[in-house]
């Protein structure tokens, strides 16, 4: 049966880091459990449509008021920079403030950061940081042999590369499974690859 995650409504942490749904939920847990933090607490927003309505609903939380700093991450898609201005219009909608960059904090009595998948620059997503970090692995080679071979064959092609590429690579682990959050409870991801440095110390700082 697959895994889901019920985060709880009350809020119980000091900082509270929200993602777009259960994988990024399941990533950053493993990655704050890695780094031996323990006072973030991640939830999720649902999609990126939702993030205003949870904004504007956030202050109505239990514990709202033990909030010091607030983290959001979404994906880039298809523009880092439109990505970066809707998650501030929907900051500043709700009352809260918002950072002059993607990747930074802005100071307050509640700190706002803002992290935009996979690098704060470039287009993607959560999965091409994922692709990053295992770069230098031989099987990717095979993965991208794999699917050449496919569209030669059939003139057939994911959608989504990334994710594709991501889901492949999991799938020629010794525990197959394409999701990418329980990949990063089951350790897949290499945590000290440079690839994720900008977002660990995103996390620290926050």
């Amino acid at each position: 049966m697959p895994q889901t995650f019920d985060q709880p409504s009350t809020i119980i942490k000091p900082r509270l880091l929200i993602g777009e749904g259960d994988e990024e939920v399941f990533f950053f847990g493993a990655l704050l459990a890695h780094l031996n933090i323990d006072d973030i607490q991640v939830d999720k927003f649902g999609g990126k449509d939702r993030l205003p309505l949870y904004l504007k609903e956030l202050p109505q939380r239990p514990g709202f008021e033990r909030l010091v700093a607030l983290g959001v991450t979404r994906d880039a898609d298809d523009d880092c920079a439109t990505a970066f201005a809707k998650i501030c219009g929907a900051l500043n909608e709700s009352g809260f403030g918002f950072p002059s960059a993607p990747g930074q904090i802005q100071s307050g009595l509640m700190h706002v950061g803002v992290f935009v998948m996979p690098d704060n620059q470039r287009l993607g997503m959560l999965e091409d940081l994922c692709l990053d970090s295992f770069a230098a692995d031989p099987a990717l080679s095979c993965v991208d042999e794999f699917f050449r071979c496919v569209d030669k064959v059939t003139a057939r092609k994911p959608r989504i590369l990334a994710k594709a590429r991501v889901q492949t690579w999991l799938a020629s682990h010794p525990e197959t499974d394409n999701r990418l959050g329980l990949a990063a409870q089951k350790r897949y991801w290499p945590w000290n690859s440079p690839a994720f440095q900008p977002l660990i110390d995103f996390l620290r700082a926050l």
